[in-house]
């Protein structure tokens, strides 16, 4: 049963990235996914900096609304984000390659929290990010 949920998961990620543009736009990458638990992947290229050589905040932040929508996706019922805050704690260079891993913290009938946390390829944190989403009653079973 366990396995076959997984399997679930996994191809409703699939089949979200598959259909996100902006996400494959920015080169996100699926490492894991599990029930409630997915890890992204991307690399940071020059034109993801902003004037002082660092990365844009907004690229930190679509690689964490982007785990935040996998994660919650991944049990089935389609869900979308009501509100999002990310800390940006420390800096992020061209060349890095960020890794976010977005897990449940709290899961109702109608609402979700998820924390995702971004570190870089030294394992260092560079973002702290928490999404709340809302879950509709509407599952994947006319795309799947």
């Amino acid at each position: 049963m366990k396995m076959e949920k997984a399997d679930h998961s996994k191809k409703i990620v699939d089949w979200m990235l598959n259909n996100d543009r902006f996400s494959k736009w920015l080169g996100i990458k699926i490492k894991n996914i599990e029930t409630g638990k997915v890890t992204l992947e991307l690399e940071i290229t020059e034109i993801m900096l902003n004037g002082f050589d660092i990365l844009h905040g907004g690229i930190a932040f679509a690689l964490a609304d982007s785990a935040l929508a996998f994660a919650s996706n991944s049990h089935g019922r389609r869900a979308v984000s009501l509100e999002a805050l990310i800390n940006y704690t420390a800096p992020v260079h061209k060349g890095d390659t960020l890794t976010a891993i977005a897990e449940e913290s709290n899961l109702t009938n109608n609402t979700a929290v998820y924390d995702i946390t971004i570190y870089n390829q030294h394992q260092r944190k560079v973002a702290l990010f928490r999404g709340t989403v809302y879950r509709s009653n509407k599952d994947y079973s006319d795309i799947l």
